[in-house]
Parts: C-alpha cells; sequence; structure tokens
C-alpha cells in the first residue's frame, strides 16, 4: 500500500472526493486530536489504486509526496493538543514527504510552521545538551534515538521517522517543547555559542556511497570525516553536484547545514 500525505486539509478532501466519486477504496490516517496541529489526514491505498487515480483525467488536487505505507506502532493520543499562552509555534503543515535516503525503511518529513522561532533558539540551546546549535542558521540539529531533526525557524526537517503518525508524535513533541522554554526562558540562562557537531556517520549515510575518489579523499567515509572536521566544502562531492546523484543533493545539505557548511557562498563560480 501507499500513503499520500497533504500540507492542507483542503487537497486531502479534493482527493478523498475523487476517490468517492470513483468508487475506489482508501483508508484515513487522522491525527486528530491529539497531533491536529500538526498534521493534516493523510490517505493509504493499493497500488492498483493509485494507479487508477493517477490515469483520471482530473487532477485537482496537491499532495505533499507518497510514500509506503506502514501502518503505525502507536496510538493517536485522545486527549486535545497541550495549550499555550504564548504560542510561538503555532501549527505545522508537511510540505515534503519522501522516503529516507539515509535508510528506504523509513520516511524523511519537512514541516513549515506558522510561527517564527528564532527568539528561543538560544534558550533551546541552553535546555537540549546534546543537540548541535548552529547560531549562524539558526538551527538546531539533534537526534532523537535513530531519527536526525533539524529546527529552523519556520520550519522542521525530520529524517528516518518509521511513518507519518511518527513524524507526527515528532513534530507535536517540538511544539511542545518549543512553547515549554519559550515560557520558562525567564529562568534559563541562554547559551549563544555552537554546542557541537552531527555524527560524521550521519553525513556518510547520506552520500553516494561510490567511493570515486573525486572529492580527494579515498572512500566517502574519509570525505565524510573531513567535511565533518570543515576541511571540505559540499560542493567536492561529485556524484551529486555534477553527476546521476543529484536526488540526494537537498538531504546532504540539509545535514551539511547542521554543520555551519550552507549553500550560500561555498560553490565555485561555475556552479
Amino acid at each position: 500500500m501507499y500513503l499520500a500525505a497533504f500540507s492542507r486539509k483542503s487537497e486531502y478532501e479534493k482527493m478523498r472526493t475523487r476517490l468517492d466519486k470513483m468508487n475506489l477504496a482508501y483508508e484515513v490516517v487522522n491525527p486528530e486530536p491529539g497531533y491536529g496541529l500538526v498534521g493534516i489526514p493523510a490517505i493509504a491505498m493499493e497500488q492498483e489504486v493509485r494507479s487508477r487515480l493517477a490515469s483520471n483525467s482530473v487532477d485537482d488536487y496537491v499532495c505533499s509526496g507518497w510514500v509506503e505505507y506502514r501502518r503505525a506502532t502507536i496510538e493517536i493520543p485522545q486527549d486535545a493538543p497541550q495549550h499555550f499562552q504564548k504560542d510561538i509555534f503555532g501549527a505545522a503543515s508537511i510540505m515534503v514527504v519522501a522516503p529516507c535516503i539515509a535508510d528506504q525503511t523509513k520516511i524523511r518529513l519537512i514541516a513549515h510552521i506558522r510561527g517564527d522561532m528564532s527568539e528561543v533558539f538560544p534558550y533551546l540551546n541552553a535546555e537540549m545538551r546534546g543537540a548541535c546549535y548552529n547560531e549562524n542558521g539558526p538551527m538546531i540539529t539533534y537526534m532523537d534515538s535513530y531519527r536526525m531533526i533539524t529546527i529552523y525557524p519556520r520550519r522542521i526537517a525530520i529524517a528516518k521517522a518509521d511513518e507519518i503518525v511518527d513524524g507526527w508524535r515528532i513534530l507535536e513533541k517540538i511544539r511542545c517543547c518549543v512553547n515549554d522554554v519559550y515560557e520558562r526562558r525567564a529562568s534559563i540562562e541562554p547559551l549563544y555559542i555552537r554546542r557541537r557537531k552531527p555524527p560524521a556517520l550521519e553525513i556518510y549515510k547520506r552520500l553516494p556511497g561510490t567511493n570515486c575518489g573525486d572529492c580527494g579523499q579515498k572512500t566517502c567515509m574519509a570525505f565524510a570525516l573531513t567535511l565533518w572536521n570543515s576541511n571540505a566544502k559540499p560542493f567536492m562531492c561529485k556524484p551529486i553536484f555534477e553527476g546521476d546523484n543529484a536526488s540526494l543533493k537537498d538531504a546532504f545539505l540539509e545535514i551539511c547545514a547542521g554543520l555551519g557548511v550552507t549553500a550560500d557562498g561555498d560553490f565555485p563560480e561555475s556552479q
């Protein structure tokens, strides 16, 4: 089975209406009530149904992406989302959902938020002891078990989420954490310095694994270690920036951003 995710409820309703008109079977995965502020209902269907839907001449809906459907091992909380008097997070919309490059059994999400978390970053940096803080972003990268998460002022990137419900769970956890820290900021000493870097292994997992040597290193792992130590630039990986692995670029730059290495100013003039 496959699952379609949406950034807006109106797009979900358009697809559902189309499926009903075509009398096609599907299953709804609903984030409400517990994850209602960070998720939109998703639709799961068999490959045959997806193919028939795609062959329909009227395609009046937009989805955030398609991934293999895996049933959640966690339950949606039945209580309403926690309320915060000063909510700087707002709500989240998943703009991109795709198979995770680092682990094809997991999914990758990019969510935009309605608020702006810039002000809370130094306080999060003080509270999240295991996180990597890049003050130039600003951004915070950390590991939630095997999941790698990067928080920007207005968006969140999640790698290696188990499935869509796990993604909603992480977003709701971040929403509550950010707002809780913001409410307690008067009692927290802000920390403005970089704390640590993401593991070099996480960089390696987002490289093509060709060991081509075009970057000047003998292996992709050697290049990952060199980049981790700030002695290389992302564009030096030719298979990603000039070869047949361009699909790895977004996820690769995501982890590089956690190192403070961004696309701006890092590319030769020919790029």
